[in-house]
């Protein structure tokens, strides 16, 4: 790791996205590029249709209820609940309760590059972070 970090309650940069409120919790440049942890934060409903990122990632639930669609099959996920998602597998959630909120952590760096992407220019972002449906 390159730096220390502590990021308390309230801290860290907020992005937006068409499903949720991203806060960046502890970014790649924290890291030496070796990781990031976000916190999501989103609304009862459907997410992003179904789609595949280039990076492998895990939720780890905080509170409220969420299924994951992961390659075809539903996993329901309640606080206390994980679930890896490898790179490249077809993915979305929809949240059960009024909001859900998790820890999305990701291998590398690229992950805050795509949600500041989307956050500044919507979902033309996309493509150029290999994001796919």
């Amino acid at each position: 790791m390159s730096t220390r970090v502590v990021s308390t309650a309230g801290e860290g940069e907020e992005l937006t996205s068409p499903d949720a409120t991203i806060t960046v919790r502890i970014s790649g440049k924290h890291t030496g590029g070796a990781f990031e942890l976000f916190e999501v934060d989103a609304p009862r409903g459907e997410a992003a249709p179904p789609h595949r990122t280039p990076w492998p990632k895990a939720y780890y639930v905080v509170h409220g209820r969420m299924a994951v669609l992961l390659d075809g099959e539903l996993h329901d996920l309640s606080p206390g609940s994980a679930i890896v998602i490898p790179p490249n597998a077809p993915h979305t959630f929809t949240v059960h309760t009024p909001s859900v909120q998790f820890l999305a952590f990701a291998v590398g760096d690229v992950m805050s590059a795509f949600f500041r992407d989307l956050s500044s220019h919507g979902l033309e972002a996309l493509g150029r972070h290999g994001v796919t449906q």
